[in-house]
């Protein structure tokens, strides 16, 4: 709305909402710090576990910073964008999702202060920008090579990682699958560079058992029963044919019509039929294949065929699932039955249809140099096994990126402790008001430290005040072991490892999301559509059928996140 000669001009909507300068600063940086101490108390070994329940009454527990901010339904602008902090991190690296969102929420929270002495937002984020550059060079200095020969610097980081979650119990078994299943699927480019990708890496989930009985599988598991029950179960040695056309006679695309004249018509017409589908079996059983993967139909006629020939059939496999088994078997996906060879078909060492709980499985195993693999999570209840794949997946992820990047820091802590350290000395360099903004980062990196201080049941000042100690007197991997409350001057001899793109990655989301937070001085909010009668996507429903129950919908209880 603008004022001309006293009268009022409406410029946007009637209804909508605007919001400026000061405000509009404290309103988005206080809802920045409600989602960061949401999640702050799920920090490290010792941090704790949400339970979310959606409108529908279902019901997630973990302690992922993703996966928690994911599950709250955040309506507040300035809050998505740590929303948006913490997706990025998981997507980028797999780890460190709470580190960053806490390390966003600490930097706008001693940024208020800044702002309150009146130095301007730009200049904090250009003295963020230099701050957070200066923190991975020092990072990047401070790291310790690994790779994928470091057999114990993965497993430790893979430990580590899990230490937090609810399958801390079984890590180092876990840790172990982790690592088989990254260097399965790790290639070395011509570059002399490894990539791993965890895509290649299939997760089957299933209760029953318990964490213990996860296994590693060295081929694929397809969630199909065997077509016919006159085929064998289980064939060793097998030589598998992956198909992508059906084994059926195709219909004509055109109409046709067939006049019969006598009974032995019908016959013939019947007889060719087969004739045809007994053609198609032979080229497979000529071929050697003694297991058909098919991606469409088999007749039941052919189905009869191939249980004769003593070869296993599986129809209807997804596309996905049929490339996943020919970069594990090594087999060549076929669309012509004319162009099967003895050489191009696929290998595994034993192919058997298994009963997992209710569920008819078919496992394909023992492959030479398998490019694909699956981890088969088993455990008490349906919540625990989503928990134990959440924790899984970050673990390969960590294993990864070590794989990829091939440096590691110290953890508990360490790594934040000392880029604080150098960065209070380099901030000494610096002139003018840029100086205090990279003190500030330099103090917003203590968060990490003292919150998994604080998780602990430990006073936060003083492990903080020791920590330090150590640091300066040049123990750079000195951090905390929260198992015994004491400062180890050396987290990497300890076991507590963690990939230094984690911390990097971390850093810099979070500096970018600090920044771009700041930087709003004017909110303007568009006026929200009227509805029709019953809610959202129910019009014309009768009344008193749209809607949820009252108290049903979102996260009541935490202010500001609405």
């Amino acid at each position: 709305m603008a004022q001309l000669g006293g009268q009022p001009i409406f410029i946007m909507k009637e209804g909508t909402e605007r919001t400026r300068g000061k405000d509009a600063m404290e309103n988005n940086i206080a809802a920045a710090k409600v989602i960061a101490e949401a999640v702050r108390t799920s920090l490290g070994p010792r941090g704790m576990d949400k339970m979310l329940v959606d409108q529908f009454g279902d019901v997630v527990i973990t302690n992922d910073g993703a996966t928690i901010l994911k599950e709250i339904d955040v309506q507040h602008p300035a809050a998505k964008m740590m929303v948006e902090v913490a997706k990025t991190q998981d997507s980028e690296v797999g780890d460190g999702t709470t580190t960053s969102v806490i390390l966003a929420g600490e930097l706008l929270k001693r940024a208020e202060k800044l702002l309150q002495q009146k130095i301007h937002p730009t200049v904090i984020s250009e003295g963020f920008r230099k701050a957070a550059e200066k923190a991975v060079e020092i990072l990047e200095a401070m790291s310790i090579k690994s790779g994928i020969d470091d057999m114990e610097g993965l497993k430790n980081c893979a430990k580590t990682c899990m230490s937090s979650k609810i399958v801390s119990e079984s890590r180092d078994m876990l840790a172990d699958i982790c690592i088989g299943a990254i260097k399965a699927v790790a290639e070395k480019g011509e570059n002399g560079k490894w990539t791993a990708d965890i895509e290649k890496v299939q997760i089957q989930k299933k209760e029953g058992e318990s964490i213990d009985q996860t296994t590693l599988i060295k081929g694929i598991i397809l969630d199909k029963e065997v077509v016919s029950p006159g085929m064998p179960k289980i064939i060793k040695d097998a030589k598998i044919l992956l198909l992508q056309s059906a084994i059926e006679i195709e219909k004509t695309e055109f109409d046709a019509k067939l006049q019969i004249t006598s009974p032995d018509q019908i016959q013939q017409f019947l007889d060719e039929e087969e004739h045809m589908l007994r053609t198609m079996v032979d080229k497979i059983v000529n071929s050697g294949a003694n297991v058909v993967v098919c991606q469409k139909g088999i007749d039941d006629m052919a189905q009869h065929f191939l249980s004769k020939a003593n070869v296993m059939a599986v129809r209807r496999v997804k596309k996905s699932d049929l490339e996943k088994l020919s970069k594990a078997t090594g087999g060549v996906i076929f669309t012509n039955l004319d162009d099967i060879t003895e050489d191009k078909l696929g290998f595994a060492g034993i192919v058997e249809e298994r009963k997992v709980m209710n569920d008819s499985w078919i496992f394909v195993e023992e492959c030479k140099d398998p490019k694909s693999v699956v981890i088969l999570i088993r455990g008490g209840t349906e919540l625990i096994i989503d928990e134990a794949e959440r924790a899984i997946h970050d673990a390969l992820c960590v294993v990864r990126d070590v794989v990829e990047d091939q440096k590691v820091v110290g953890g508990g802590g360490a790594p934040e402790l000392e880029t604080a350290i150098q960065l209070r000395k380099y901030a000494q360099t610096l002139g003018g008001r840029e100086q205090l903004a990279v003190e500030v980062f330099a103090d917003s990196l203590d968060i990490i430290p003292k919150t998994l201080a604080e998780n602990a049941g430990l006073d936060q000042i003083e492990m903080l005040m020791k920590l330090r100690a150590s640091h300066q007197a040049g123990n750079k991997f000195a951090g905390l072991n929260l198992e015994t409350g004491d400062v180890i001057d050396n987290m990497m001899a300890d076991g507590v490892v963690e990939p230094t793109i984690v911390k990097i990655q971390a850093i810099k989301s979070s500096t970018e999301a600090a920044s771009m937070i700041l930087r709003i001085d004017d909110v303007i909010a568009g006026a929200k559509s009227a509805m029709p009668p019953g809610g959202p996507g129910m019009g014309g429903m009768p009344p008193g059928m749209g809607g949820m129950p009252p108290g049903m919908g979102g996260m009541g209880g935490m202010p500001g996140m609405m």
